[in-house]
């Protein structure tokens, strides 16, 4: 594994988008914005298509369509009161760094999204990309107050990166 993203790739249009190092620096932005460094964390990111995703979607969600993107934390991390912040992890070394958790991202889906949206795919992929890992630290947008620390948080990461609200 180079880095603190392990790239596995099923639809070779991600290698032509640059999938490998867009990964990188949205997962490092993401780790400093909740106060943590890249150094001692790995993440697996699976760049598939909406076939591949929505088979995901249905074994793990019971929902047997495409999606954009999905998640799998590594362990429980989850905020113990609503609007709360989940525990962050402890850095692993380099020999063993601490696996935040398996990320899956649907080539067609988030392309007609960018689309929809008039934004560019890089841009709405480093969004998702950023959205996911933040479910493997424990963060999740089910009740709204959790949504707004989440989505908070994903907007100040993206600005950080220069990149525009994705919810305004």
């Amino acid at each position: 594994m180079s880095g603190i993203v392990d790239i596995v790739i099923e639809d070779d249009r991600w290698v032509a988008f640059g999938l490998t190092a867009l990964a990188e620096r949205a997962v490092a932005s993401a780790l400093a914005g909740v106060g943590l460094g890249a150094a001692g964390f790995s993440v697996v990111l699976m760049g598939c298509d909406d076939a591949r995703i929505a088979e995901l979607n249905a074994d793990f969600r019971g929902k047997p369509q495409p999606t954009n993107v999905l998640s799998w934390p590594s362990e429980e991390r989850a905020a113990e009161e609503v609007g709360g912040v989940p525990d962050l992890p402890e850095a692993g070394d380099e020999d063993d760094p601490c696996e935040l958790g398996d990320i899956a991202i649907a080539f067609e889906t988030c392309a007609r999204e960018a689309e929809e949206q008039g934004k560019p795919m890089a841009e709405h992929v480093t969004h998702l990309i950023i959205h996911g890992l933040l479910h493997c630290l424990g963060y999740d947008h089910v009740e709204e107050a959790d949504a707004a620390v989440m989505e908070g948080l994903e907007v100040r990461i993206l600005a950080s990166m220069g990149l525009s609200d994705p919810y305004s």
